[in-house]
């Protein structure tokens, strides 16, 4: 198993878990519980690989990808109930997932040798997108777009650090792995110590 589909099993196994925890928060069905699931597991790699032109897609050319997201539906909607407070679960979920994916993507990009922004991108695209969909779907607060909190700009930092490190270590695990560790460093800062970006504020016009 190469370390590309290793972050895309992880971050699969992990995004679906936090696609369940929204979808007991919306209170659906089971079916429900696997299409937020799946939405969200799958959204982001899916969007990469059409975006790159990567065929198969990764869930098409596997599908375990799809089995593990319902199983961790299935795994949810057992569970959910007995967690006091799933919107912390979801955040920590969510902030562990985010990096494996972005890193996932910035993997393939590299991979492909694409071109740095394209690069930085994927990895956005890969950590963000599912998260995205799920969100919007079930009428939440897209966490991507919360006030000044570092998720699109963390992603865009563990790209740096892969694009520097890759040149001199050669695309690996460890190489992916310091990326996704940045991100989630980042984001993690985010959530504990409330580090933000500058938020626009508007004012009056000059006279």
């Amino acid at each position: 198993m190469t370390a590309l589909v290793l972050l895309d099993y992880a971050s699969v196994l992990v995004f679906a878990l936090t696609g369940a925890l929204v979808a007991s928060r919306a209170q659906l069905d089971i079916i429900g519980f696997a299409f937020i699931a799946c939405l969200t597991a799958l959204g982001g790699g899916t969007t990469r690989d059409v975006l790159l032109d990567r065929n198969p897609i990764f869930w098409i050319a596997e599908p375990t990808y799809i089995l593990i997201a319902v199983l961790a539906a299935l795994f949810i909607f057992l569970t959910a109930h007995k967690v006091e407070s799933r919107l912390q679960v979801l955040l920590w979920l969510d902030a562990l997932a985010m990096p494996i994916a972005a890193a996932s993507g910035i993997g393939v990009a590299l991979e492909m040798d694409q071109a740095p922004v394209t690069v930085a991108l994927m990895g956005v695209t890969t950590g963000c997108f599912g998260g995205l969909l799920r969100d919007v779907v079930c009428n939440e607060v897209p966490l991507v777009l919360k006030q000044g909190e570092l998720y699109v700009s963390a992603a865009f930092g563990g790209a740096i650090v892969a694009l520097i490190l890759t040149p001199i270590f050669g695309l690996t695990l460890w190489v992916l792995g310091a990326s996704a560790a940045m991100i989630f460093v980042l984001r993690a800062g985010s959530l504990i110590f409330g580090w933000r970006l500058p938020v626009y504020k508007s004012r009056p016009p000059k006279a």
